[in-house]
């Protein structure tokens, strides 16, 4: 049984997420402490691999996950998930809603349901905990009258009731998690795909532009750009981009040798499929039927047949 790591404790999105980068095996999940000694877990070979949150579409990327990958031995992405982040209330049976005083989670899940706080728990007062996960702990031990947790969280506390599902101030707030592993074979190209690369580019003046120029000449579409210092020196920084395509793709391949020649340092993060599974939209120019006419004419002007 593969054991898979994943941002602890137990009863998170973290754990939920996991879950489903791994729904076709049978795995044993250990939680870590932090992001970082998952990852670091993975490097060791303590596990076969790790659930890791890399972007949120409220808070925006994770930094703890983009450093780790970036800052170690190679370790690269082979599946995603995007996970909907709504919560679910936990109490202990037979408390009403005019019963609760006290309501306990993490500060950012408190916040992301203050509208529904406001409208059915209006006088519980607000206990913030280190994870959702520990608000049910907190209303199982009698020292909190609810708990608002991720689903998963009901799974770890049968003798907790459901108050309400599904809650959420923004309807459409989400957190896309990654399945990170040691280098090796790669998920096969299946025409909705996503490959992640992080860069450090020379320090000279166009050099992004030229990054980014090299994308576009072969239709590659950057489905996101950031940047985080690289910590070695004030005013560095390091790119991450996701692009869509699979590095066994001729334009996907083509750009990252180019990109190769033009930055100082680039790291492999993975291709794998998209969670959403969009086919990929390609112009005819930069399809793979393209680049093997391309190649096959330079074949032959090299050899010199022209007829």
């Amino acid at each position: 049984m593969p054991r898979i790591a994943y941002l602890g404790p137990r009863g998170t999105f973290a754990e939920q997420a996991t879950r489903a980068l791994t729904s076709d095996i049978t795995p044993e999940l250990v939680p870590y402490e932090s992001i970082r000694a998952s990852l670091d877990a993975v490097r060791a070979e303590e596990v076969f691999a790790a659930g890791v949150p890399v972007e949120n579409s409220v808070e925006g990327s994770v930094s703890a996950t983009l450093d780790g990958l970036t800052s170690g031995g190679p370790l690269v992405a082979v599946a995603e998930t995007v996970l909907p982040i709504r919560f679910d209330v936990l109490t202990r049976p037979g408390t009403t809603e005019r019963e609760i005083t006290s309501v306990a989670s993490h500060p950012h899940a408190l916040a992301q349901v203050r509208r529904w706080r406001a409208e059915h728990l209006p006088g519980a007062e607000s206990v913030p905990t280190s994870s959702t996960a520990a608000a049910a702990e907190e209303v199982a031990a009698g020292r909190a009258d609810a708990a608002v947790v991720a689903p998963v969280a009901g799974q770890h506390h049968p003798e907790l009731a459901h108050l309400a599902h599904g809650i959420a101030d923004v309807d459409e707030a989400m957190t896309r998690f990654l399945l990170i592993r040691p280098p090796g074979p790669l998920p096969q190209p299946t025409g909705s795909d996503r490959t992640s690369i992080a860069v450090v580019a020379h320090d000279e003046v166009g050099t992004l532009a030229e990054m980014l120029t090299e994308l576009s000449l072969r239709g590659i579409n950057l489905s996101r750009i950031e940047s985080r210092p690289t910590a070695d020196r004030l005013g560095a920084y390091r790119f991450f981009l996701d692009l869509e395509g699979h590095v066994a793709d001729a334009r996907v391949g083509d750009a990252l040798a180019g990109l190769h020649r033009r930055c100082s340092e680039i790291r492999f993060l993975g291709s794998f499929p998209k969670a959403e599974r969009a086919p990929v939209n390609v112009r005819p120019s930069a399809s793979e039927q393209a680049f093997q006419e391309s190649a096959s004419w330079l074949a032959r002007v090299r050899a010199g047949r022209l007829g």
